[in-house]
């Protein structure tokens, strides 16, 4: 507990709380201004995120009905772009993601954190990387404009990068690099970047022309800090979505009301992403640790204080 409370105490913690406000600013205003709908967060759905990695499921029962802790509210998104009024949204949304242990030794997870998502209708991959690179520019100028004292206290001395940002193809790093290619490239790198191409959740589009290439791409930090952000086109056909989901062993019948939707030809044509906010502040700040990012951090497999 008394590392807590000295945690609390820190100068560094209210720099830290400070950097994280001007960031959401920046978010709200850049939205705001292009007027982009802000939805509110849920924590409760029968459905949620698959996640292409293995973590511990959260449940509850209430009134009869299983609900899940939200993962992300990415299939959310796609169902509130259902309607016809309705061309972009975003959320600043709390997720819980109960991380198996050995994530914490990476410095980059924890059990709950804080997403910026968005999502837009009729738009491609080109679109997104284009909305995210100036959505990040205008965060990265209100920071280092407002917060220099901040970045000062940390050692950070951080241009806004030019656009657009370098694009590399997952399948050629991996031949080049082997597995663990996104971290050799972060740590290499001294502007973000992008890469293409990831085999992961039955929701992001595979490109009808080319079997086994997804329309997804992930952003990357520079300087070993490795994932920012993770998007997609979606897929939106009934056919393609139990196809997928087939691949990826996951069972239709636990999403049947959002395939119900699919077979009815509602669910739109949209792409999209997400980046995590405590990720982003340990990146501006130079933080060794995620947890430091926030003040009340729950890391995977250590005990919660508070």
């Amino acid at each position: 507990m008394q590392k807590t409370i000295m945690k609390i105490k820190d100068k560094k913690t209210d720099a830290i709380l400070r950097v994280q406000s001007a960031v959401l600013k920046a978010v709200v205003d850049f939205m705001y201004e292009r007027d982009i709908t802000q939805l509110m967060p849920i924590m409760l759905s029968p459905i949620t995120d698959t996640l292409n990695h293995d973590v511990y499921e959260g449940e509850i029962e209430y009134c009869g009905q299983k609900l899940k802790l939200t993962k992300s509210m990415i299939l959310h998104k796609q169902i509130a772009l259902i309607s016809e009024h309705r061309k972009g949204i975003f959320i600043i949304s709390p997720n819980i993601r109960l991380e198996r242990e050995s994530c914490s030794e990476s410095g980059r997870h924890l059990i709950e954190f804080s997403q910026v998502d968005f999502e837009f209708k009729d738009k491609k991959r080109e679109d997104i990387l284009e909305f995210m690179e100036e959505l990040f520019r205008a965060i990265m100028l209100r920071v280092t404009e407002d917060c220099k004292d901040e970045l000062s206290l940390f050692g950070r001395d951080l241009d806004v990068p030019d656009r657009p940002f370098k694009v590399y193809e997952s399948k050629e790093l991996e031949a080049k690099h082997g597995k663990d290619f996104e971290k050799i490239m972060s740590e290499k790198a001294v502007e973000p970047f992008w890469i293409f191409d990831h085999e992961r959740e039955f929701y992001d589009k595979e490109d009808p022309s080319r079997p086994k290439y997804y329309l997804n791409f992930d952003l990357i930090y520079p300087e070993g800090y490795g994932e920012a952000l993770s998007g997609a086109e979606r897929e939106h056909e009934y056919e393609q979505i139990v196809e997928r989901m087939k691949r990826c062993n996951v069972d239709p019948k636990d999403y049947s009301p959002f395939l119900e939707l699919a077979k009815k030809k509602l669910l739109p044509r949209t792409a999209g992403a997400g980046f995590g906010v405590e990720r982003l502040i340990r990146y501006i700040c130079g933080l060794e640790r995620i947890e430091d990012a926030a003040l009340f951090a729950r890391a995977p497999g250590k005990k919660i204080v508070f």
